[in-house]
């Protein structure tokens, strides 16, 4: 893919929209479609598998599912306190069966959100809960700021979170003070950043603006939150054969 890549769609949001407007991602099923984990407690620091179906109206396994930037499958693994995050892809088994490892180390309260979109449907986004045993310590979520920094990294936010109302937030990517002009396609786009509403667990994934996108240093997305609250906002970008994800804190009111 090219400097001039179309960054695509700029949201599961018109697509991934629950029943008159709700939130996304707070619901097991939905449309008649159901999230099915066979996983449904881990060990903290215990690799194990996590494994799960997607049930169609019918009841049985969806096995038939579009591809959205380049998976069938986007799965989120986040902490209830939203101070761990993964953006993950699992394989299939040829039988609508899904598998990913999963390490996690602390223990808690987590939250699997499966994002999918079926052949000839909209997509969905459907979600559930995962007991992580152990010594669990809950964690503040950070307060909010506007540079977020990663492995030597520093990312600018610059936009605000508006309820309902969908609008321009940007990313700048900067590496040992210099602005980082030649990001790599990640998934077909030069970044994804999802929102997770504090409390509730309220999901949104966006992609960069449509049209021909730069890579970098600024990603720019319209995000529409679906009420006030605190989120947090994760942003997978890919640099120097390397995806790092980014973390903010912010505040919609």
């Amino acid at each position: 893919m090219n400097e001039s890549t179309h960054a695509g769609h700029h949201a599961h949001t018109a697509a991934h929209r629950g029943h008159g407007g709700a939130p996304e991602g707070l619901q097991i099923t939905e449309d008649g479609y159901t999230f099915a984990p066979e996983t449904a407690r881990l060990t903290a620091g215990a690799a194990a598998d996590y494994r799960f179906r997607i049930l169609g109206p019918d009841g049985a396994a969806v096995t038939a599912l579009a591809e959205v930037h380049g998976k069938k499958i986007h799965l989120i693994v986040v902490r209830r306190d939203l101070t761990a995050f993964w953006h993950l892809h699992p394989v299939e088994d040829g039988a609508g069966t899904w598998t990913v490892p999963l390490d996690l180390a602390e223990a808690g309260e987590y939250r699997v959100l499966v994002d999918f979109q079926p052949e000839g449907a909209a997509g969905l986004t459907l979600g559930a809960d995962l007991a992580v045993a152990g010594d669990y310590r809950p964690r503040p979520v950070p307060e909010p700021a506007a540079v977020s920094a990663v492995d030597g990294y520093e990312v600018v936010l610059d936009g605000e979170l508006v309820p309902g109302q969908a609008n321009r937030i940007a990313l700048a990517v900067h590496r040992n003070g210099e602005p980082v002009t030649d990001l790599q396609p990640y998934l077909g786009a030069y970044g994804h950043l999802v929102a997770l509403r504090l409390g509730d667990l309220a999901y949104l994934h966006v992609h960069p603006d449509g049209g021909a996108t730069r890579p970098g240093p600024e990603i720019a997305f319209h995000a529409a939150v679906p009420g006030p609250g605190t989120y947090r906002l994760f942003l997978d970008f890919k640099h120097a054969g390397e995806v790092r994800t980014a973390q903010f804190t912010a505040t919609a009111s």
